[in-house]
């Protein structure tokens, strides 16, 4: 962290608080620009899209989409780390990485004045200081303007992804001993899949939801589903009585016999208490020292919905007692049910095994989403047909600090590219 800030990033700080109040969402790269002229820096803002594939500018014209696969500044967003490199005129620059808390936005591209040593690691704490205040500042200007979540867009969104997606909690989270991420699939077109978390200092409750059908209603089912699920844990109920809850609202709101499957999960984050119901659901994967131990299915129920207040249900819960590092992998039944051209199932087997490799590569929770949600991708030879979604969520002492790697002394790549 930066222990004492140069006067001149002190002023640009300042400036940038002073004009965040009234600027607008798309004007951000704008205000960054003005705030750092006086350093002779020119800082560019990139954001990443819904897919996780490409870096946008978030300034109209400021350049082509830059991937992230293969890429310095695709590494900077991947490893949450700043980056050097060389610019077209010669100049060196950083890929700054742009993180709010723990959410991924995307990376800021400084280009150094000639003068400036792209070493320094003082000048990389200074940018990341900023970048993070700017990230800051994008998420919280994100619901006011539209311009920001079209720049996070390839393509045009449909009425149903846009229901969801202002639906849901950010894609990433780390709190006190504890690393949440999820991803998300088709981007621009899911309709049924939800995930949902709520962190506090000694518990985590956190959840995986997919609604029968493929569309709008499918939609709406979940929405109900996310509002009726956060009423009853806002009340201080178990588990259980979510789940009643959820029934309930499902069969007031709908005349059918649509319904939704899900996972409920609640962790002790002081001793590694988990209980969980599955309602109807592929059972979540414990990975333990990297590799699959088991699959936590204790406790099974009927998925929720009128189809589960036909009979009684369980108020049994299972129980996991985590030790430091493990992590739980959920997901929906479209992640291991994407077939390739020829027919085959991406499947259970093939996705715990990338999950253990990742593990074994110390990738962070976000990355490894990233990376399970491509080979997903790859296998169907481009886009899902159906929902899919994945959580993963990691309980150790060290699970928060290395989502915040890019804030410790050696969190930089000083390596000259």
């Amino acid at each position: 962290m930066v222990e004492r800030l140069d006067p001149g990033w002190h002023r640009a700080i300042l400036d940038i608080l002073a004009a965040s109040h009234l600027i607008a969402g798309n004007s951000l790269g704008d205000m960054l620009e003005a705030a750092l002229a006086p350093l002779d820096l020119h800082p560019e803002l990139f954001v990443a899209d819904r897919e996780q594939e490409h870096l946008r500018p978030l300034r109209a014209g400021a350049g082509d989409p830059l991937r992230i696969d293969g890429t310095l500044a695709g590494r900077a967003y991947q490893l949450g780390a700043v980056h050097e490199g060389g610019h077209d005129d010669g100049r060196r620059l950083l890929w700054v990485p742009l993180i709010d808390g723990a959410e991924r936005l995307g990376v800021c591209r400084v280009v150094l004045p000639a003068h400036m040593n792209s070493t320094d690691p003082v000048l990389a704490e200074h940018c990341l200081a900023v970048a993070a205040l700017v990230a800051h500042l994008t998420v919280s200007k994100a619901m006011q303007n539209d311009e920001l979540a079209v720049a996070r867009r390839s393509r045009p969104m449909s009425v149903a992804g846009e229901l969801l997606w202002q639906l849901l909690p950010p894609l990433t989270v780390g709190g006190q001993g504890l690393a949440l991420a999820a991803v998300l699939e088709p981007a621009y077109d899911v309709s049924g899949d939800a995930f949902d978390y709520a962190v506090a200092a000694a518990r985590t409750d956190f959840a995986i939801f997919d609604s029968s059908g493929h569309d709008l209603s499918a939609g709406l089912t979940t929405s109900v589903t996310l509002a009726a699920s956060r009423s009853a844990r806002r009340e201080g109920h178990g588990l259980p009585a979510i789940a009643r809850r959820i029934d309930a609202a499902l069969t007031e709101q709908f005349s059918d016999h649509r319904f939704v499957t899900g996972v409920l999960a609640r962790l002790d984050l002081e001793s590694g208490r988990l209980r969980y119901l599955v309602a109807g659901h592929p059972p979540p994967v414990l990975l333990r020292r990297g590799k699959a131990v088991r699959t936590l299915d204790a406790v099974l129920r009927m998925p929720f919905g009128r189809v589960a207040t036909m009979m009684p249900q369980p108020d049994d819960l299972g129980e996991e007692f985590l030790e430091p590092g493990d992590r739980i992998l959920l997901h929906s039944d479209g992640v291991v049910e994407a077939r390739d051209e020829t027919g085959e199932e991406f499947g259970v087997a093939r996705l715990v095994e990338l999950a253990e490799h990742a593990a074994a590569a110390q990738l962070p929770a976000p990355e490894t989403l990233r990376r399970l949600a491509h080979a997903v991708r790859e296998h169907r030879r481009g886009e899902l047909r159906d929902d899919a979604t994945l959580v993963l969520v990691e309980w150790s002492g060290s699970a928060a600090e290395r989502l915040l790697a890019h804030l410790a002394d050696n969190g930089r790549d000083r390596q000259s590219r």
